[in-house]
């Protein structure tokens, strides 16, 4: 990324805190203000968000960094507009919560719900997101862990939970199990009582993926591993819905 001097209006949008005469704290941020190559995306320094009642100041301290973000950069974001900061997840310390809801120093995190889409992102220095995808987190991780974890665990806990309604006791097939949501998605699953089977072209990974949470490891390639999943994946006593129908369907699809 290119350091760049100039100064940007981004951070406030309002112009009343220059009508106020107030002082104008800055931080860094990587700025896009067009479309295009890594390069587009610029070090400035820009206008620190202050927060409302209803929104928390974060001071980032990592972030992960997603395909979706690529998109965006590329310009194949059609509801996204430039200039702006991107970055739909990130992780750090409280830095204002003027409605009282989290303390200052506070880890925290975030992730989606318009961020670094609708409103600019986590590729800063400071992140000002709404309270409500604020999540408070207990934990001795260090930043460089916890900056890849919140998009990643949310996409699995959302496909398990909201996508396939997952019960205890059902049977979880994970497809790419090595992938960073395939090893969440067992992890999940297997912690809520879940039997789950993971596939892998590679046989190295099985320790790997038991480590995750995988009952069962199916390896191989194309038709192969198809064939070897399906004869793995046994519908547990009075499981139905569509759990039962998702996982059969890929079954099929992959035997043929």
């Amino acid at each position: 990324m290119e350091i760049a001097g100039e100064k940007s209006s981004l951070g406030c949008e309002c112009g009343s805190c220059e009508r106020r005469g107030k002082h104008m704290a800055m931080m860094r941020a990587a700025v896009i203000r067009q479309a295009g190559s890594p390069e587009v995306l610029k070090i400035e320094s820009i206008r620190r968000p202050e927060p409302s009642a209803e929104q928390v100041l974060i001071r980032v301290r990592a972030f992960g960094i997603n395909r979706s973000e690529l998109f965006t950069r590329r310009g194949q974001s059609p509801d996204v507009t430039f200039p702006r900061v991107l970055g739909i997840e990130a992780v750090g310390e409280v830095a204002s919560a003027p409605g009282g809801q989290f303390a200052t120093g506070e880890i925290v995190a975030t992730a989606m719900g318009g961020m670094g889409r609708q409103f600019d992102g986590g590729y800063a220095e400071y992140a000002c997101v709404p309270v409500t995808q604020v999540q408070a987190i207990k934990t001795s991780l260090g930043w460089d862990t916890l900056g890849a974890l919140p998009e990643m665990l949310q996409t699995a806990w959302g496909s398990l939970f909201r996508a396939l309604r997952l019960k205890t006791g059902e049977r979880l097939l994970v497809r790419g199990g090595t992938t960073s949501v395939g090893l969440a998605a067992a992890a999940i699953a297997k912690s809520h009582g879940a039997i789950v089977i993971s596939t892998s072209r590679n046989p190295a990974r099985e320790d790997l993926l038991r480590q995750a949470g995988a009952d069962r490891v199916v390896t191989g390639r194309g038709s192969r591993i198809g064939r070897s999943a399906q004869g793995a994946y046994r519908p547990s006593p009075g499981e139905s819905g569509p759990l039962q129908r998702r996982s059969r369907k890929i079954l099929c699809h992959r035997a043929h």
